[in-house]
């Protein structure tokens, strides 16, 4: 194994927001990071969509603002290695060069063309029920009819832009587009391009294209990727790019993982069956697992990880921190003529204060997170969020709490099926991302899942963490089985047996909210 004495990663972390970079130590120390915002354009009919170029710029500028600090010898930096927003595509032409906006995990307009595909004479579940078994049996999960796979995007383009279509070279998934950018490389790997359901993952080691699969999307093979595993290396950073961020001009480029498998390394959480939990924009709640499965009727698979023969849960849960920006912006601090004064650049501890005064339960006012639709357990572009049960006794915290707890109730409702999916109970719980940053979200989470919680320390930085841990894996200095222990947990929270009772009784109607409002939702929501 390699010496990791005083080597550095570069780690990226494009998330939807924006990109985070970092200088990361071999065994996984955050030295400093820098992050740039990137705006979302969401339009009409359910397109949201950001532009190439802005990414890759506020990457360069992040990496210059970093290395311009002078914190590590540059020739000391041996890698970069990039995580990003899954679920996403970028059409580019033979020169690498993007032709539209990316279309990100948010875009729903493409469903209607994956029904066209999924469609035949005996369905299940909207299913043609041969195809269906086709797609599970060879990638474990099937195209989702919400449209916000990469597939959908594709044919979307194909239907709607067909001369973007014809001129695409190569669809890629956003971290595959910036390794682009930094070698010069097409390719994408065995966890990346999963979504796109075109490829066996039967053979965990050897993932690869399937031609029944790719006849079925009705996707031209050629403008796909080649693929390779995550911990392979892509190839040397080009050396006008090396030279404009002021690297040296042997720094490796590793092929890097998605959000949920780097987040999953991030978090310590690399065994079989360890579980964690993450609260960002969006959430998830995963695991790794040592076979592939599907539950077609939650939205649930086991697809390929970043950790070589091994899968992870894959599930995803639309929005959960995206509430409370939500609260802030659209109702506590909106852009109208009500005055609400300038926004708290503490807000977030603002609202832990805040829900810290309010007894469990919100005094039975329940949020549903739902506003962008949901994607597990259940597969629904048009259900949506709402409170429910306030009074005129009802106060602002009370809202602010039942949001809080809203999100963990729709944790807890995942939480169960993943359990029947693996067949075995998860606890303790990693949290990260930055909802982790909250202490009392942390508690309310382990009083609604009743589960040990365990705060991982410096739980935004869990991506940028699993990123430079997955170099340093693929470049010798460390074995997976060292990341436990490089993982430091900042406080556990044990669930409080008065509120767990509260918190039953409450998951129960937040269920129900769902079963008899669904066809309601699909009334005023059609797309």
């Amino acid at each position: 194994m390699s010496s990791n004495s005083d080597k550095y990663i570069i780690a990226i972390d494009l998330g939807t927001s924006g990109p985070k970079s970092a200088l990361v130590s071999t065994r996984g120390e955050v030295v400093n990071w820098e992050f740039e915002e990137t705006p979302v354009l969401l339009l009409p009919n359910g397109g949201a969509e950001q532009r190439p170029d802005d990414w890759w710029d506020a990457i360069k500028d992040t990496i210059k603002r970093l290395l311009g600090k002078g914190l590590v010898p540059v020739d000391d930096i041996v890698a970069i290695c990039c995580t990003s927003q899954w679920s996403g595509t970028v059409a580019v032409d033979r020169g690498g060069n993007h032709l539209i906006n990316a279309i990100i995990w948010m875009d729903s307009r493409g469903g209607r063309y994956v029904k066209g595909i999924t469609d035949g004479l005996i369905r299940f579940e909207g299913y043609n029920v041969l195809k269906l078994l086709k797609w599970i049996r060879l990638t474990g999960g099937v195209p989702t009819h919400s449209g916000k796979d990469p597939i959908a995007h594709i044919l979307y383009i194909k239907s709607q832009l067909p001369e973007v279509y014809k001129k695409t070279y190569k669809f890629l998934e956003p971290k595959d587009y910036i390794n682009l950018r930094f070698t010069g490389r097409f390719a994408a790997s065995f966890d990346s391009i999963a979504l796109h359901w075109v490829t066996d993952n039967r053979n965990i080691a050897n993932v690869a294209y399937n031609d029944d699969l790719i006849n079925l999307s009705t996707i031209d093979r050629e403008k796909l990727p080649e693929l390779k595993r995550a911990v392979d290396i892509l190839g040397p950073v080009r050396k006008e790019i090396a030279d404009e961020l002021g690297l040296g001009r042997d720094v490796k480029l590793v092929m890097g993982t998605p959000d949920i498998p780097s987040a999953a390394i991030g978090s310590g959480a690399v065994r079989d069956y360890e579980g964690h939990l993450y609260i960002g924009t969006s959430s998830w709640l995963t695991c790794h697992v040592p076979f592939k499965k599907t539950d077609i009727l939650h939205n649930m698979a086991s697809l390929p990880s970043a950790i070589p023969q091994r899968y992870f849960v894959a599930n995803e849960q639309e929005t959960a921190g995206a509430c409370l920006n939500f609260l802030r912006d659209n109702i506590l601090y909106g852009d109208d003529e009500l005055p609400a004064g300038a926004k708290p650049s503490d807000i977030y501890k603002i609202f832990d204060r805040i829900v810290e005064k309010v007894s469990a339960g919100s005094n039975k006012v329940i949020f549903t997170p739902w506003l962008y639709g949901e994607r597990t357990p259940i597969d629904n572009s048009s259900v949506r969020a709402g409170f429910f049960n306030q009074s005129l006794k009802t106060t602002r915290g009370d809202f602010i709490r039942a949001v809080f707890e809203g999100v963990a109730y729709n944790g807890k409702w995942l939480l169960r099926y993943v359990e029947k999916f693996i067949k075995r109970r998860i606890d303790p719980i990693s949290m990260i991302g930055g909802g982790a940053n909250s202490n009392v979200w942390c508690q309310i989470h382990a009083d609604v899942f009743d589960r040990t919680i365990k705060q991982v320390r410096d739980p935004i930085q869990a991506n940028l963490r699993g990123a430079a841990l997955l170099g340093a894996v693929s470049l010798g200095y460390l074995s997976f089985n060292d990341i436990p222990g490089l993982t430091e947990i900042a406080n556990t929270y044990k669930p409080n047996p008065e509120n767990r009772m509260i918190y039953d009784e409450l998951f129960k109607a937040f269920l129900s909210i769902y079963k008899n409002n669904k066809r309601t939702y699909k009334k005023l929501n059609r797309i």
